[in-house]
């Protein structure tokens, strides 16, 4: 079994904890992960070890205020802090990458390619695109924001991450679920900054306007002019057909996957399926070069 290095990589000012797998040959390239809000690097395990196995180095990345990474001294977890963080950390690995984004991580992708189009040299969005259903978003705030009070127990926290997501076929492995809890007098927290869905002083007046976020998405997207893969999961209550289809029409040599029987953890609810889409678009980026 390939197992992963622990790194620590810089950002703006921050600094953010890694996994790091590599092939056990010559690398084909460098794969970036990059999770959604609320999660941290040990949700790309799976995904890490078979890219490895797939010939191309794998590194996966706590985002600021999430996992073992430095939390914002100012409490700033919004668009352009996340951007500057990920040009950085490209910076320090000194090499394009392609990039690998789920929801939070995925936007972040999106937004920083478009914005400067030598950063990486392939882009993989996994179930976000800048058109977002409001209701979705709101509904992983929600879950985000009950779990502020901590769990009494592992089995409770497993009960509130299946009552989230009820269409999945499989009950999470506590075991891969504690990598993402910590305890803290008696009870267990889930490993993020409670300021992520606060707002910078705890107002939420710092919140990125939504409308803001969609035009610059949309801009961003507009200037994407290397591979693209969109990977939807159909049950998604984040991405739309309608928004998926948006995104094609504003990067059109883009490819899109839906994932049946998926939602919006489209990597966790049907890991075959996104393992196997990843492969074939590391494939097609690798022939291009």
């Amino acid at each position: 079994m390939i197992s992963p290095t622990e790194i620590t990589l810089p950002g703006d000012g921050v600094l953010l904890a890694a996994d790091r797998w590599d092939p056990s040959g010559p690398a084909n390239g460098l794969v970036l992960l990059l999770h959604g809000g609320g999660q941290t690097r040990h949700s790309w395990r799976t995904t890490g070890r078979d890219v490895a196995r797939h010939g191309w180095t794998a590194v996966a990345v706590d985002a600021r205020g999430h996992g073992d990474s430095d939390r914002a001294p100012d409490g700033d977890y919004g668009m352009d802090a996340l951007v500057a963080d990920l040009h950085r950390t490209v910076e320090s690995l000194s090499a394009r990458p392609v990039l690998v984004g789920a929801s939070m991580g995925g936007l972040t992708s999106l937004v920083a390619q478009g914005e400067d189009p030598g950063l990486a040299r392939g882009l993989v969005l996994v179930d976000i695109a800048p058109r977002v259903e409001t209701q979705g978003v709101a509904e992983i705030t929600s879950f985000m924001r009950r779990g502020l009070a901590g769990f009494d127990s592992m089995e409770e926290a497993v009960a509130a991450v299946v009552a989230y997501n009820p269409h999945r076929s499989t009950t999470p492995n506590p075991d891969g679920l504690r990598k993402n809890l910590r305890e803290r007098d008696g009870k267990l927290y889930w490993h993020w900054d409670p300021r992520l869905v606060e707002g910078r002083d705890g107002t939420g007046r710092a919140a990125a306007d939504a409308a803001d976020r969609y035009a610059r998405a949309r801009a961003a997207a507009s200037a994407i002019t290397v591979p693209t893969l969109l990977v939807r999961g159909v049950l998604s209550n984040v991405v739309s057909p309608e928004g998926a289809q948006e995104l094609l029409d504003l990067i059109p040599a883009a490819r899109l996957i839906d994932v049946a029987g998926a939602g919006h953890m489209v990597a966790g609810d049907d890991n075959d399926v996104f393992t196997g889409g990843l492969r074939a678009f590391l494939d097609a980026v690798d022939a291009t070069f």
